[in-house]
C-alpha cells in the first residue's frame, strides 16, 4: 500500500499543504526579499524600519490567513489564523503610529516575533502526524521566538542594529519557509503520478 497516498488522500490536509505549496513559498521569498532591503539599504530612519516593518508583518498575516482560509474545514490550523491576526494588527499598529519611539518599536517587533514564533511551533506539532520535515516548520518558530527575545533583552540597540537583526531573522526565516513549501510540492508531485487515471 502507498502510505503517502494514504496520508495524502484528497481533502486532507496533507493534501491540501502539498497543493498549496505555492502560498508557503510566496510567504518565505516575502520575508527573504525584506531581509535582503534591510541589508542593502541598513542606514534607514526609524520611520522607514517602522514601515518596513509594518508591510512586512502584515504581508506576513495576510500570507498566513489566506493558508488558514483555504485550508479544509476541521483541519485545525487556528494557530494560522492567529498568527496571522497578530500580524495584521502589528502591521497596523506601525502605519497607525508611525511616530512610535525606538523603544516602543522594539516592544513591537519583540512581541510579534514571539507570538508568530509559538503559533509556527504549535503548528508544527499538530502537524507532525500529518506531514514529513515539519520540523522546518517548528524550527522557523523557535527562530521567530529567539529573535524576539534577543530584541527584549538588548531593547537600547539603536535603529541599524534593529534592522541588521531583523534582517538577518527575515532572511533565515523565509530560506526555511521555502524549503518546507519545495517539500510540499515533491509531495504533491509524488501524490499526483502515483494516483491512478481515470479512463
Amino acid at each position: 500500500m502507498n502510505t503517502y497516498i494514504a496520508v495524502n488522500a484528497p481533502g486532507t490536509v496533507a493534501d491540501f499543504l502539498a497543493r498549496s505549496w505555492w502560498l508557503m513559498a510566496i510567504r518565505g521569498l516575502i520575508a527573504v526579499l525584506f531581509g535582503v532591503v534591510a541589508f542593502i539599504a541598513p542606514a534607514v530612519t526609524l520611520l522607514t524600519l517602522v514601515y518596513l516593518f509594518g508591510a512586512f508583518a502584515m504581508a506576513n498575516g495576510i500570507m498566513s490567513l489566506v493558508v488558514a482560509y483555504k485550508a479544509p474545514k476541521g483541519s485545525r490550523l487556528g494557530g494560522l489564523i492567529f498568527g496571522g491576526i497578530i500580524g495584521l494588527i502589528a502591521g497596523a499598529i506601525a502605519f497607525l503610529m508611525p511616530g512610535i519611539t525606538a523603544l516602543s518599536l522594539v516592544i513591537l517587533v519583540g512581541a510579534w516575533a514571539i507570538a508568530t514564533g509559538v503559533m509556527e511551533i504549535v503548528a508544527a506539532v499538530k502537524l507532525r502526524k500529518v506531514i514529513t520535515n515539519e520540523w522546518l516548520l517548528g524550527l522557523a518558530g523557535i527562530a521567530s521566538i529567539a529573535f524576539g527575545t534577543i530584541v527584549f533583552f538588548v531593547p537600547t540597540a539603536g535603529a541599524l542594529a534593529l534592522t541588521w537583526w531583523i534582517g538577518a531573522y527575515a532572511i533565515f526565516f523565509g530560506v526555511l519557509l521555502i524549503m518546507l513549501s519545495f517539500k510540499m510540492k515533491h509531495w504533491k508531485d509524488e501524490f499526483t503520478s502515483a494516483t491512478p487515471r481515470m479512463a
